[in-house]
């Protein structure tokens, strides 16, 4: 039986997690909303290099800080702003009252789109795993980043799949992030372009992927590539916003701005606001794992290759056609403490949420980046 806070911690692990006893700075202080000459923009400068972006568009110096950039977005429009951020590589987006009828459209759209390919079956097709580890045997190639393509493939991990992570050497991800989503994952560094990398797709029986389209395309590992060069695979595709929007970067804070939520969520009615969890993120990922399960078992009956693909912008269209108080309500106390789960990771005492499905325990992550590149 799901159990209600269960779930509610699960959605909000950030907030129950905690490194050696001490809870880890979640948002970079250059990430978050800024009010300009006429409006309200958001930030993602978690990462170094959009952090860089940033400061660059606003031509500040490499040792800006929180009060620099307040500055600077004062006097300047929200468009203006935004143009001059996302010329040099930051991430910047306006807050956006809803948009109904943009809302309503995507609605129209399955919330996961799935699609069929007539290819030979893959060797591996059949199910082999217990009702409590369906996945087991079945490999996993994980190409995500930051916290919805993570909860897809920790799931699948839970379920039994042997999931490999790879990122790009170079580009380090927040260690936090890492131990917050990583359960039950190896972790390896691998150029995407290598010999060893295509060696480890062939043997694959699904990818998911959740960098930009664009991004993915050019590296030949958008599913239009990937299904006919490897028949039987299942391919998933996550994005911020949409299949229309390849070369756009996004995140679940800036969807929320953009969309509308961030006004919906305003404190005061002035200032913008949040959803109190990553909502969008984790939606996501429990709608693309399950996707995920429910085509191997396809392919496993069916054959064939099968694609899936959702969007953040997607998952904050459902949202926002579901009803809602006029008002918000009482926040609903959980008490976390039967809900968090102990690991030591090397020296690192890591405390992180449960998993959200009943009577399953997550393993361990491990450390970032330290696996070999192999099954």
């Amino acid at each position: 039986m799901l159990d209600a806070g269960r779930i509610a911690t699960a959605y909000r692990s950030d907030r129950v997690l905690t490194i050696d006893g001490t809870a880890p700075p979640v948002w970079a202080a250059l990430s978050g909303f800024w009010q300009t000459a006429d409006g309200w923009i958001r930030t993602h400068a978690n990462y170094p290099h959009h952090a860089a972006g940033l400061r660059a568009g606003l031509r500040l110096g490499d040792t800006a800080e929180a009060a620099d950039v307040r500055d600077a977005l004062a006097v300047r429009t929200s468009a203006a702003a935004i143009e001059a951020i996302s010329a040099e590589g930051g991430l910047a987006v306006a807050v956006m009252a809803e948009h109904p009828a943009l809302d309503a459209a995507l609605r129209q759209t399955p919330l996961l789109d799935v699609r069929g390919y007539d290819s030979p079956a893959a060797p591996r097709a059949v199910l082999l795993g217990s009702a409590s580890r369906p996945l087991e045997g079945i490999r996993i190639l994980d190409l995500t980043r930051v916290i919805a393509g993570p909860v897809c493939t920790r799931t699948l991990a839970l379920l039994g799949a042997d999931v490999l992570r790879v990122d790009p050497p170079g580009l380090l991800e927040p260690e936090w992030q890492h131990l917050d989503t990583g359960h039950g994952k190896r972790s390896t560094l691998l150029d995407a372009r290598s010999a060893r990398f295509d060696e480890l797709l062939a043997e694959a029986d699904a990818v998911v992927l959740g960098y930009r389209p664009a991004a993915l395309a050019r590296l030949g590992l958008d599913p239009q590539s990937l299904v006919p060069r490897h028949p039987g695979l299942v391919v998933a595709q996550l994005s911020a916003w949409g299949a229309d929007h390849p070369q756009r970067a996004g995140f679940d804070s800036l969807v929320q701005a953009e969309s509308g939520i961030a006004l919906i969520e305003s404190p005061d009615g002035e200032r913008p606001g949040a959803l109190p969890a990553q909502a969008l993120d984790h939606s996501a990922g429990y709608l693309l794992a399950a996707a995920i399960t429910m085509l191997l078992r396809r392919r496993a009956i069916e054959g064939g290759s099968w694609w899936v693909q959702t969007s953040l912008r997607r998952v904050a269209a459902e949202l926002l056609g579901m009803p809602r108080r006029a008002e918000p309500g009482a926040e609903v106390a959980v008490d976390p403490a039967a809900h968090i789960a102990h690991f030591s990771i090397g020296d690192v005492e890591l405390v992180t949420a449960k998993p959200a499905l009943p009577g399953l325990e997550f393993a361990a992550p491990r450390t970032w980046g330290a696996d070999q590149p192999s099954w």
